[in-house]
């Protein structure tokens, strides 16, 4: 029997996909799953001890912990309906997903019906961080559970924020992916402004640079904005289905209508694959 952790990950999108490929590279048999086995099957072929498999079922079978990174609560919850009745006993499910707390407890209660332990464990970053194992954890849910996906977690992220016992990670990652599509039309907007105002680019981030305005995140989407490019970190529709998930779960907020509107507009305009500086669409085609 081999001694390799056997990790199952239900899900091969862009940050699925990132994280099975570094897992496969720190020394994990990654069991990869997504709906459509084609793009599962394309991780495997670029990533080392990654194997696509065609069943939820068979994935999740036998491994030590399990990873749902899928798009949403609709969509946890109809993959897991039948997968946690595979799962080996004393396994834990990294429930990953951006999916809100109210869908977060569901699952939650799902994984306690099947003796199942849980952890509530979005994340801060995206495709990059994943491949470079820099990933933030804004983990919920019991010691035991956090010690035993301690692989796994610290594989894949820089730090592990325990962040309470129930779905206070979810809580936690709605407002992080609030914050960054806003900081991103603010920043979008900005530039405009120092276009109005005969400002150069590179003197406005060095000014924000030798103070304590700076925000890395933001700074870096300056050059993607200038250049037009988006390749996708983190999408524009993704960004859009959780502010208006936010929006949903807490009071309303003038800031966040004013992002959720910039953020349809960009996906109206072909833009929802793209990553998040593609808000900049507006003062690039002005």
């Amino acid at each position: 029997m081999s001694d390799v952790p056997i990790t199952a990950v239900l899900g091969a999108g862009a940050l699925g996909g990132a994280m099975a490929a570094r897992l496969g590279e720190t020394g994990h048999d990654v069991r990869l799953w997504n709906r459509t086995v084609e793009r599962a099957q394309a991780v495997a072929a670029q990533a080392r001890g990654v194997t696509a498999v065609g069943a939820a079922t068979a994935a999740v079978s036998g491994a030590p912990v399990v990873l749902t990174v899928l798009r949403d609560g609709g969509a946890v919850a109809a993959v897991m309906a039948d997968a946690i009745a595979a799962f080996d006993e004393g396994a834990v499910w990294i429930q990953a997903s951006t999916v809100g707390p109210r869908s977060a407890r569901a699952l939650a209660d799902l994984a306690r019906n099947h003796g199942v332990a849980f952890l509530d464990a979005p994340v801060s970053g995206s495709t990059t961080p994943a491949r470079e194992g820099k990933l933030v954890w804004l983990a919920a849910g019991a010691d035991a559970a956090l010690s035993r996906a301690r692989p796994v977690l610290d594989a894949l992220g820089s730090s592990v924020l325990h962040v309470g016992t129930g779905v206070e990670g979810s809580a936690l990652k709605l407002a992080v992916n609030a914050w960054m599509p806003a900081a991103t039309v603010a920043m979008s907007d900005v530039l405009a402004l120092c276009d109005a105002l005969g400002i150069d680019h590179a003197t406005f981030v060095a000014a924000l640079e030798a103070g304590p305005l700076a925000m890395p995140y933001e700074l870096q989407k300056v050059s993607s904005m200038d250049a037009g490019a988006y390749a996708a970190g983190f999408a524009v529709a993704l960004a859009l289905k959780d502010v208006d998930l936010a929006a949903e779960l807490a009071a309303p907020s003038p800031l966040l209508q004013v992002v959720h509107d910039r953020l349809e507009r960009a996906v109206a305009a072909g833009h929802g694959a793209d990553d998040l500086a593609a808000v900049d669409f507006l003062r690039k085609s002005a």
